[in-house]
């Protein structure tokens, strides 16, 4: 399974960033930007995301933060972190530094980080609840005692109209049109699949607490489509 989603995640790489803002109608960027500045409220010198991807949470972690922070971007498709060297190129105060790895063993020391972030990835981590779990215990390792997990993915609403209808949306557009958009029938299949099954906002906190995490917190995004996780590391841990 690992082989063949970074085969996907290597085939949506060039328009990744493109499809995700006409698919989410341009939210996913506000939603980004809401939750790294929750994120970076907490400080530290020693940020990471995982399944960062194209790098668009890095790189919006490096223009929030002080001078001095090293800010990591960890994902395990090197086709996708061309995008955050490209971003680097760029320019930022603060430069990231990309990794290629997976982000389920992480190449780093245990209590290592400040604050680790994840951004609509979380999804294609969970091929069984057991194993999304174990994952998040990974992210809990490489955390400092206090350190925070700060996590935005889509959700379920918990309103049932509302669900149904965000349910038709994924099934009426996010395929054919993530298709016809980036050529990759098989990505977009497969993305658009993984939205329905994923867990609610209470269940998704749930599976942080069983991983060590407390407290955990959410706020639901657009009636509960998404939310924003923010869950902490407890300083004696």
């Amino acid at each position: 399974m690992l082989g063949s989603l970074k085969d996907i995640f290597a085939e949506v790489a060039p328009t990744y960033e493109w499809v995700n803002r006409v698919l989410t109608l341009g939210l996913d960027r506000p939603w980004r930007r809401r939750a790294v500045r929750l994120a970076v409220r907490g400080g530290g010198k020693v940020w990471l995301d995982v399944c960062s991807g194209t790098g668009e949470t890095a790189a919006e972690l490096a223009r929030m933060s002080p001078p001095g922070t090293m800010v990591l971007a960890a994902d395990f498709c090197a086709a996708m972190l061309q995008g955050a060297r490209r971003k680097n190129r760029r320019g930022h105060l603060n430069l990231v530094k990309p990794i290629l790895a997976d982000v389920r063993r992480l190449p780093l020391p245990d209590s290592s980080v400040d604050l680790v972030t994840l951004s609509f990835a979380t999804r294609n981590l969970n091929t069984t609840r057991e194993s999304l779990g174990r994952t998040f215990s990974e992210f809990h390792r490489v955390l400092k005692p206090g350190g925070r997990l700060v996590n935005v993915e889509t959700s379920q609403p918990p309103a049932q109209i509302i669900r149904i209808l965000f349910h038709a949306y994924v099934r009426t557009f996010v395929r054919p049109l993530g298709t016809r958009i980036s050529g990759s029938r098989a990505g977009y299949a497969y993305l658009s699949s993984t939205i329905p099954r994923f867990y609610a906002a209470e269940t998704l906190a749930r599976i942080l607490g069983e991983a060590g995490f407390a407290p955990v917190a959410f706020r639901r995004l657009l009636f509960g489509a998404a939310a924003i996780h923010e869950a902490v590391k407890r300083p004696s841990a």
